[in-house]
């Protein structure tokens, strides 16, 4: 089999098998797309102005005035663990959870006695000599 070039079109391949491949750049046309509306913002944006000279000042009073407020109580640490919706929900979940695994126990505590009494009151029914206290029989 016998492959004729044409111009911008390569043929590869072994044998049978013929690879085609289009490199004519008239073929392919480079997609339009409409301008994005945030490009004239971004552009003013990257002129970012000068920082403000007593930023640096204004960072080590803040620093400061940090430290000198003194060790937090364990009440605000506390309020401040609460005041994080996660860590609420997370308490408020695990104290549920909780409360069920507690409900769980005292339920099959309450079944287990429960069936001990029965598994009593039935031998005491097929055997009515089961609690019956010992007799003397050396007659």
């Amino acid at each position: 089999m016998e492959v004729k070039a044409s111009p911008g079109i390569k043929y590869e391949g072994l044998g049978a098998g013929v690879v085609l491949y289009d490199t004519h750049p008239s073929l392919h046309s480079p997609m339009k797309t409409p301008p994005d509306p945030l490009d004239p913002l971004l552009d003013r944006w990257s002129e970012t102005p000068e920082p403000s000279p007593r930023l640096a000042a204004n960072i080590w009073q803040q620093i400061a005035t940090h430290e000198q407020a003194g060790p937090i109580s364990w009440r605000q640490s506390i309020e401040a663990w609460f005041g994080r919706p996660m860590f609420a929900v997370g308490f408020i979940t695990a104290c549920a959870l909780l409360g069920l695994f507690v409900a769980e126990l005292r339920v099959s505590q309450l079944q287990r006695e429960r069936n001990a009494q029965l598994a009593r009151s039935y031998l005491l029914l097929i055997d009515p000599l089961f609690n019956a206290p010992p007799t003397d029989r050396r007659s």
